[in-house]
This record gives structure tokens, sequence and C-alpha cells, in this order.
């Protein structure tokens, strides 16, 4: 049996193999437009969406018309060790689900910080169990929001310093800084709750700008490709 996985976010599309067999692919979407290459079929496709519902919809149209089954991912109360903070499971989001559960079993004090269209924050104890999370716009976001209501502040550009003597590297450094500020205070917060410091995870297509800055931290690539596929696994999907 064949089979891949599939995690459209806002802005992208990632699939793999769900044998492992080549890396993931990492596509741009736009609402309803989405290419897929054409060796991307099979028996059993296996999808997390967060996407509006346009893009979502898409996908799952052209995956119908290449694969046999279609599985999408939800976010469940318990699952495989995972035991989420969310009285409402449906009111997390399904890619912090996967991305909890594909680092469950590793049986750490976790902060997991994903760097997305938003910045993700969620506190996983080592027994499994998700205490719980926040959700702020990623430095990516900021600087698109700023961009928008003036045409003097660029969307991108410019470096970290702390204190900076242009615009561009002010935008660079508030932006990031914002962010790091979040994660900091929530690494503490996370210490005193737990009695000692949690690792820092952090993964996502924005996490290579904040890494250098958050020296302590380790990086996860396709974190939610992997929740998927052990999601799948427990399921007896695939």
């Amino acid at each position: 049996m064949s089979a891949w996985l599939f995690d459209l976010g806002n802005t992208r599309l990632k699939c793999a193999p769900l044998d492992g067999r080549a890396g993931a692919l990492a596509l741009p979407h736009e609402a309803e437009t989405l290419a897929l290459p054409d060796d991307v079929h099979g028996d059993v496709a296996l999808v997390s969406s967060v996407a509006p519902e346009a893009a979502r919809v898409a996908l799952l149209q052209c995956l119908s018309e290449r694969f046999r089954r279609v599985h999408l991912a939800r976010t469940l109360p318990e699952c495989a060790g995972l035991q989420i903070a969310y009285p409402v499971p449906a009111r997390l989001g399904v890619d912090r689900f996967l991305s909890l559960l594909a680092i469950v079993d590793e049986h750490r004090d976790t902060l997991l910080v994903g760097v997305g269209t938003a910045l993700t924050i969620d506190l996983l104890r080592a027994d499994g169990r998700h205490l719980g999370g926040r959700i702020a716009p990623s430095p990516t976001l900021m600087r698109e929001m700023l961009a928008q209501r003036s045409a003097a502040l660029p969307v991108d550009g410019g470096r970290y310093v702390e204190f900076a003597d242009d615009t561009i590297d002010a935008l660079a450094s508030g932006c990031d800084g914002a962010a790091l500020a979040l994660v900091e205070r929530s690494l503490a917060v996370a210490s005193e709750q737990l009695d000692a410091a949690p690792r820092l995870l952090v993964h996502g297509g924005g996490a290579d700008a904040l890494r250098p800055l958050l020296p302590a931290a380790e990086t996860r690539a396709d974190l939610v490709l992997a929740g998927l596929a052990r999601w799948a696994h427990w399921a007896g999907i695939a």
C-alpha cells in the first residue's frame, strides 16, 4: 500500500511519502490554486489542514482523483499517550495537535514553538499531558501587517540588533524581538510550573530566522508530517 502525507498550511502545502523514501516537498498555494507533481498518487492520502476552506476543498478534490482513500486528521482529546489541555478538542488547531503527537513518545518536558503564519507555543509535560499554550502573530505576519498600513515600512529585510539606528533594522529587531520575548516569558513560567526548565523545541517555516537568537533551542523539521504519520499508524489507517 502506498500512502502520502499532506500538511496544508496558510501559505504552503508540504507533502511526503509515508514510507520516508523521499524528503518533504514544499509547494506554495493561493486559495484554490494547487499544483501537485505527477508522481504524487497512491492508495491513501493523509491530510492535515489549517488553510482556508477554499484551499482545503481544492486539495481534497485533487487528492480524491489521485488516491483511493483520503483521510482528514482531526484533533483528539487523547491519542497515543498524548492528552491535550483543551476541553473542546476542535479548538486546538490540528497542526498543533500533530506537532505535539510527533514528540510525545520522547517523554521530555518540552516548550514547543511553531513559527509559521502564527507563532504558537505549547507546553508538553514528559508524561504526555499538554498544559496549554499561546498564539500570536509570527514576525513575518507582523511585518506584513505593518507594511499594509504604511508603505514606508518594508515587508522584509533588516537585521536584528538590540537598539537599531535604521528603520528596516528596527522593524526586524522589533518583530523578531516580540516573538523572542513571548518565548522567553513562556519558558520562564514553564520552568516555574514544572520546577525545572523544559527543553525548547522550535519548528516551522520561520524557525531558522529565530534560531540564532535562541541558542538553547533545538530545531526539528516537518513535525506536522511526523505527527500525521503517527496518527495514521495509531488509527490503523496506514
